[in-house]
């Protein structure tokens, strides 16, 4: 069922469940993997959130403390379900990587020793950095036109001084780019 004001389904439970267990367990790379996943299974696949609604989730989500793929997850299943969708999103998204990594850990200590094993990290963790980028051009990318994009440039720029030469934390860098963004709101077409 699509609603007419926002133009997003809002799905029953089962598949809500299915999305999040599928791409929040079975997703590697990380969140911002995972995040782009979901972002092309959200919007363009299914059609329950529009581009403002995953930023909205997307930017509430980065500025929780914690995990926020989970905040993310959470807030996505509330603006679908409600406080039952955000339930279901959290556990599905949550409980059976859990437990993999659990089982992971226990095995980690045979590991350690294992050269190919650590040869295997090491080239996880290089795709890991391609995918968190590929992240970040997805979820820029429908704000990247016409005049909009210097905006978007300086205050990419500015965030990544920040956080990395200013050492300002995360939060703080994330503050200051939402006190910019209100006070220098982006172009509608």
């Amino acid at each position: 069922m699509t609603t007419s004001d926002d133009h997003t389904a809002h799905p029953r439970l089962a598949p809500l469940a299915w999305v999040f267990a599928r791409y929040g367990n079975f997703t590697l790379g990380g969140g911002s993997a995972t995040t782009a996943v979901l972002h092309h299974e959200l919007i363009s696949k299914r059609r329950w959130l529009t581009q403002d609604r995953f930023a909205l989730c997307f930017a509430l989500g980065r500025l929780t403390p914690g995990t926020n793929l989970l905040a993310f997850c959470t807030g996505v299943g509330w603006l679908l379900r409600g406080a039952t969708g955000a339930v279901v999103a959290l556990m599905a998204a949550s409980v059976p990587c859990t437990v993999m990594v659990i089982v992971l850990t226990a095995l980690f200590s045979q590991w350690q020793e294992n050269q190919f094993a650590q040869s295997a990290i090491h080239g996880a963790i290089a795709a890991a950095v391609a995918i968190t980028v590929k992240t970040v051009w997805t979820i820029a990318k429908p704000h990247f036109k016409g005049r909009e994009r210097i905006r978007v440039v300086i205050v990419g720029a500015t965030a990544f001084v920040l956080y990395v030469f200013a050492g300002l934390s995360a939060i703080e860098v994330l503050l200051i780019a939402a006190t910019v963004g209100a006070l220098w709101p982006a172009e509608h077409s």
